[in-house]
This record gives structure tokens, C-alpha cells and sequence, in this order.
């Protein structure tokens, strides 16, 4: 299966912003497109590689950048989270540029702008469940080793199905984080699962993830398992 990768550049809250499509060219028809939020770092090879596993199931999937364009980091980096504080600090800001983002994956030509889902790694996962809370038009999202913290103001209703993948011993969300995620979804009547997943920490699906005594390791199980509880959800949301 021929999976193409095209970088788009478009316009967002504060400037311009560089995403990636990833999909299979041949296909003739358009189909359900997937929305990926990277990890902290923003968008690099490792996340364009997952999109292509996603893609070759049938979607077409838009990794997305929503710090700006030239604005990544990496793990040498001594203030690698900066571009994830900043939206942090601003939670409707970073609310308009999900949804600005979700808005020009639906324009794409190779996604059915009637059947978008998101998926989100990390820092990714929190963009899945704001844009939830936002009251966005996605069928559904999938966060893994996510981060739960509700913003300071009011949701709109959450339509999306929900899964979270997650590892019970993360440092970043802690049993009680977990469970106020959970009674938070169940009160706004969410269709939602958690998928919890032992002796496992954060980052499980993230190779390069070698911290394993501050609680962050891939975990080669939990990544496996993930993927196929995605593909299965997925699957669902687009029967």
C-alpha cells in the first residue's frame, strides 16, 4: 500500500502552523480522518510513523501541529516543555488552535469531514480530551499516558466517545487524577473507557522513553495492547 506523507502549512490561532497528512494516495474515495497529537515535543518521525501504522488501516491521518511552525523541541533541550506551558497557561487558546486544526483536517480533500476521530500521545492525549470538551464533532478520541486536568472554565457537551489508555503507575496521572477524569466524564454523560494497564508507567508506547526511575518507559506490552484497543475503537466509531 503506497502511504504518502504531505506537509501542510496552514494558518492558526497566532500564526502559521505545520502539520502532517499521512494517507494512503490510492485510495479512491475519501475517508474517516484521524487527527494525532504529539507528545510534548511536537511533531517529529516518530509520530509521522505512527500516522502511517493508522493510515495503512484506511484513514487518513493528520498529524497535527498546534505549538507553530519551527517551534519543537527534543529531550536535550533543558526547557523542552515551553511550547506545552504556554498553552497550558492558556487553555482557550490552546482550545481555538485544536479546533482550528481539526477544522483543516476536515478541509482536506482525502478526509469525510463527517467522520474525524483524534488520538494523542502524552501532552497529545490532553489535546484529545479538550477537544472533546470543547464540544468538537469527533466521532471519538483515544489518549495515551495522557494528562487529565479539566480546564478552569466550563465544558461544552462532550459528544465524543472516549478511550483512555493508561498506565496505572504513572507518575503524571496518579490513581486520583484518574478517577476525577472518570467521575468527570460520567457526569457529562460521556461514552467513555479506561484502559488500565499494570506495571506500566508513562510514555509506554514512546521507544525513546528511557526514564524508567521518574516512572516514564516504553513498555512494550502496554504499547501493543494500545494499538489494538485503538484499531478496535476505531473500528467501532466507523462500522
Amino acid at each position: 500500500m503506497p502511504i504518502t506523507r504531505r506537509v501542510i502549512v496552514h494558518e492558526g490561532p497566532g500564526g502559521l502552523f505545520e502539520s502532517m497528512a499521512v494517507f494512503d494516495d490510492a485510495a479512491p474515495e475519501p475517508r474517516p480522518g484521524i487527527l494525532l497529537f504529539p507528545n510534548v515535543l511536537g511533531t517529529k518521525e516518530a509520530d509521522f510513523a505512527y500516522a502511517e501504522r493508522v493510515a495503512a488501516l484506511g484513514y487518513a491521518v493528520f498529524v497535527a501541529d498546534i505549538f507553530g511552525q519551527g517551534r519543537r523541541t527534543t529531550r536535550a533541550d533543558p526547557d523542552m516543555g515551553r511550547y506545552m506551558t504556554e498553552l497550558n497557561d492558556d487553555r482557550a487558546l490552546f482550545r481555538d488552535r485544536l479546533n482550528a486544526v481539526h477544522a483543516r483536517m476536515k478541509s482536506l480533500d482525502e478526509v469525510d469531514e463527517g467522520r474525524t476521530a483524534a488520538i494523542g500521545f502524552c501532552f497529545g492525549g490532553k489535546c484529545v480530551l479538550d477537544l472533546a470538551r470543547s464540544g468538537a464533532d469527533i466521532a471519538g478520541g483515544v489518549s495515551f499516558h495522557g494528562v487529565y486536568d479539566a480546564p478552569p472554565f466550563p465544558n461544552a457537551v462532550i459528544t465524543a466517545k472516549l478511550l483512555i489508555c493508561h498506565g496505572w503507575d504513572d507518575p503524571i496521572a496518579p490513581p486520583e487524577a484518574t478517577v476525577a477524569l472518570a467521575r468527570e466524564l460520567t457526569e457529562a454523560g460521556c461514552d467513555w473507557q479506561i484502559h488500565a494497564y499494570g506495571q506500566t508507567g508513562h510514555g509506554f508506547t514512546d521507544h525513546d522513553a528511557k526514564m524508567p526511575e521518574k516512572g516514564l518507559a516504553y513498555q512494550p506490552d502496554a504499547d501493543r495492547r494500545s494499538f489494538r484497543a485503538m484499531v478496535d475503537f476505531l473500528g467501532d466509531l466507523f462500522a
